[in-house]
């Protein structure tokens, strides 16, 4: 295994995920601030899970994430 590519290909996917997760949350923020589904001042509770099937790895990440 070449560790150089291993951390770049690891970097990739990070940063992919990282600005899809992002632009999905803020769709979804704003649909839910107009239909009045959620408050400004609201924290959401938010999770996410990595899964590896392959190595048997599945790793949950949990946070929160302040509107105001």
């Amino acid at each position: 295994m070449d560790e150089k590519i291993f951390n770049l290909e690891i970097r990739k996917f990070l940063k992919n995920f990282g600005i899809t997760a992002q632009s999905e949350i803020e769709k979804k923020v704003r649909e839910a601030l107009a239909n009045n589904s959620i408050k400004e001042n609201e924290t959401l509770e938010v999770e996410a899970n990595l899964n590896i099937e392959k190595i048997n790895l599945n790793h949950k990440i949990s946070g929160s994430i302040k509107l105001n």
